[in-house]
C-alpha cells in the first residue's frame, strides 16, 4: 500500500524548511542505550491528533509500518495541542526510547524538548511538518512534503483556467491549523504565483484548523459577508469538503459557481473531485511509515541519512481522480 518515497539532500538547508542533522551530541545518532527488554528497537511518536482523513491514515500507515519493521511503537494523540505533544516527547526519554519521532502541530516553540532529548542521546526525527529551529543539530531528518510547491501548484492551476480572462478573480483561502508548517508554506506557495497577475484577488483568509466542521463554518462565514466569490483554496480537503457544506446550504453549486482547489487526495476528497465538486486536488501523500521506519533504524546505528526526504507527489483533476479512486489505497 506504499508508495515509493524519493530522498533529496538539499545542501544550504534552512530552519524553517529543512532539518538538520543528529539529535545525539556528536552527530552520532546513537541511542541512549534504552529499549525493549526482546532488544527490539523501540520508537516514540507523538502524533498531531486525528483532525483529518489524511492524518487517520497517516496515523495507521505508521502503525502498520513499525509492525511490519519489527519496531515496538509507543504513540500519542496530540489532539492538535502543542502541549501534549511536548508532554509526550518527555515522557519518550524518560522511558529511554530509541528514537523519537512526531510531526509538530506548529513549528515553533520546540528547542526546549529536543535539546532534552539529545542531552538524553535519543536521535529525533521530523515526519510530516518542520519546524523552525536555528540549532540544525537538534534532529537527524525532516521526512515529509514541500508544502511550499503544494501551495504552487495549486496557484499554477488557478493562473491556467483564468489564462484568458481579464475579470478579477475573488478568491477565499481556508488556512490550516495557525502557525503550522503546511499552513504557513501552502499559503506562501499559492501567493508566489498567484500575485503575478493582480486579478487574482484574496478577498479573505482565516483558518479552518484542518478540520470539516471548522472548514464548514468559516465558509459560511465567508459566503455571507461576500457576495461575489470565484475560487476556494482550501489547505485540506476535509476543509474543502466541509466549505462544500456550506456552498450547497447557501444555494450555490459547488465547482461551477465556486471553483475549488485542495490538497491532499484522500479518498473523501478524491470522491468530491470525480463528481465535479472539487475542480483540482494537489496531493500530499499520508503513508510515510515504510522510510519512517527505515530511517529509524538507520539513525539508531548512527549511519547517516540524507537532511531532508522528499515524498514524491503528483495532482489531481476531475478524469485523473475517476481514474485513481478505484485502486485508491486512503
Amino acid at each position: 500500500m506504499l508508495k515509493r518515497i524519493s530522498a533529496l539532500i538539499l545542501a544550504g538547508a534552512t530552519a524553517l524548511t529543512m532539518a538538520g542533522c543528529s539529535s545525539s551530541s556528536g552527530g552520532s545518532g546513537g541511542s541512549s542505550g534504552g529499549g525493549a527488554d526482546d532488544g527490539k528497537l523501540v520508537m516514540g511518536f507523538a502524533q498531531v491528533g486525528a483532525e483529518s482523513g489524511w492524518r487517520t491514515a497517516n496515523t495507521k500507515d505508521i502503525q502498520e509500518s513499525a509492525k511490519a519493521a519489527g519496531i515496538e511503537l509507543k504513540f500519542s494523540d496530540a489532539q492538535q495541542k502543542q502541549e501534549n505533544q511536548i508532554k509526550a516527547i518527555r515522557s519518550y526519554i524518560q522511558q529511554k526510547v530509541d528514537v523519537i519521532a512526531f510531526s509538530p502541530v506548529v513549528e515553533s516553540g520546540w528547542d526546549t524538548v529536543l535539546k532534552e532529548a539529545q542531552n538524553a542521546k535519543i536521535p529525533v526525527i521530523l515526519t510530516d511538518r518542520a519546524v523552525d529551529s536555528k540549532d540544525t543539530s537538534l534532529y537527524k531528518t525532516f521526512l515529509g512534503s514541500d508544502f511550499v510547491e503544494e501551495g504552487k501548484k495549486a496557484g499554477q492551476w488557478l493562473v491556467d483556467q483564468y489564462k484568458d480572462s481579464k475579470d478579477d478573480v475573488n478568491i477565499v483561502q481556508l488556512e490550516g491549523t495557525t502557525g503550522s508548517a503546511p499552513a504557513n508554506d501552502r499559503k506562501a506557495g499559492f501567493q508566489q504565483v498567484i500575485s503575478a497577475d493582480p486579478k487574482f484577488k484574496i478577498i479573505a483568509s482565516q483558518s479552518g484548523d484542518f478540520t470539516r466542521a471548522k472548514g464548514k463554518e468559516v465558509m459560511e462565514a465567508f459566503l455571507k459577508s461576500n457576495p461575489k466569490i470565484d475560487v476556494l483554496y482550501a489547505h485540506n480537503d476535509d476543509m474543502g469538503l466541509g466549505a462544500i457544506e456550506a456552498i450547497e446550504g447557501a444555494g450555490k453549486v459547488p465547482g461551477k459557481d465556486i471553483k475549488i482547489i485542495t490538497v491532499d487526495a484522500v479518498h473523501d476528497g478524491m470522491q468530491a473531485l470525480a463528481d465535479g465538486k472539487i475542480n483540482f486536488i494537489v496531493e500530499c501523500s499520508p503513508l510515510l511509515g515504510t522510510q519512517l521506519m527505515d530511517l529509524a533504524k538507520k539513525v539508531v546505528k548512527g549511519e547517516q541519512v540524507p537532511q531532508r526526504v522528499v515524498t514524491e507527489e503528483t495532482t489531481f483533476t476531475q478524469e485523473q481522480a475517476k481514474e485513481a479512486l478505484p485502486n485508491r489505497k486512503y
